[in-house]
C-alpha cells in the first residue's frame, strides 16, 4: 500500500508527505515516476504558486497525460491541495488567463482588490491565515469534523464550482463565498492545506487514507 505524493516540481512536497506519514503507516512517496504514481494506491496533488507554472512544470514533466488518465479513470483516491485544486477546473483567471485540466465544471476567480468585511473594514488580498469552512454536504473526508472548524488558507485566487453538488465545503471572505473543498467519484480537493491545519488538517488527512469511495 502506498501513497505517492506526485511531484511536478510545485508543492509543499514535504510538509504533505510528512503530515501523511504522522497519520497513517502505509508508504508514502514522493515521486515524478509514472510507474510508481499508476502503482500507488492513492496520490496528492500538491500545488503552490502561480497557476501557469503549476501546469506548465506539469506538461515539462511529463505528468500532464497520466494525470488526466488518472482523473479519467478514478480507480483510485486522489487529493488535490491549494493550486493542486485550482487546476481541476477549466480555466483561471490568473496570470491573463490559464485553461487547466476540466475535471470540474468552473473557474477559478480572483479576489476582488477592494475587499470588506461585514463592518466594512478592509481586507487583505491573499487571503492568508486560519478561516472557518462550513461543510456544504456530507462526505466520508469530514469524519470526525466539526461543522465550521477552522483550517489554514494562502490564496488570492478561489475556486467557483459550477455544480453545487460537487461543492463539500465553502469559506465567506468578504462577500466572496468560496468554494474550497470539491468533489466527484474519487478525486476530493481542497483549498486550504490540510497539512498546516493542526487536529482538522490531519483528520481530514487521515480520513482520506481510510477512504474507499
Amino acid at each position: 500500500m502506498t501513497i505517492a505524493v506526485i511531484d511536478y516540481g510545485m508543492g509543499n512536497l514535504h510538509s504533505v508527505a510528512k503530515a501523511l506519514e504522522h497519520v497513517t503507516h502505509e508508504n508514502v512517496v514522493i515521486t515524478r515516476d509514472p510507474r510508481r504514481i499508476l502503482g500507488a494506491t492513492r496520490l496528492v496533488l500538491p500545488g503552490q504558486g502561480a497557476i501557469r507554472d503549476c501546469v506548465g512544470e506539469l506538461e515539462r514533466t511529463d505528468l500532464r497525460g497520466l494525470v488526466d488518465e488518472i482523473l479519467t479513470r478514478q480507480d483510485k483516491p486522489l487529493l488535490g491541495i491549494c493550486v493542486g485544486q485550482q487546476m481541476l477546473l477549466e480555466r483561471s483567471e490568473e496570470n491573463g488567463g490559464v485553461a487547466c485540466l476540466g475535471f470540474f465544471k468552473g473557474s477559478v476567480d480572483r479576489f476582488p482588490n477592494d475587499m470588506r468585511d461585514a463592518h466594512e473594514q478592509r481586507l487583505k488580498v491573499p487571503h492568508m491565515g486560519w478561516n472557518v469552512v462550513e461543510q456544504h454536504h456530507d462526505h466520508p473526508l469530514w469524519a470526525g469534523i466539526d461543522n465550521r472548524e477552522h483550517f489554514y488558507f494562502v490564496h488570492s485566487y478561489y475556486v467557483n464550482a459550477a455544480d453545487d453538488a460537487q461543492v463539500f465545503g465553502t469559506t465567506q471572505y468578504g462577500k466572496v463565498n468560496a468554494h474550497v473543498a470539491i468533489g466527484r467519484d474519487a478525486t476530493f480537493a481542497v483549498q486550504f492545506h490540510p497539512e498546516k491545519s493542526s487536529r482538522a488538517g490531519l483528520r481530514l488527512l487521515e480520513n482520506f487514507v481510510t477512504w474507499t469511495p
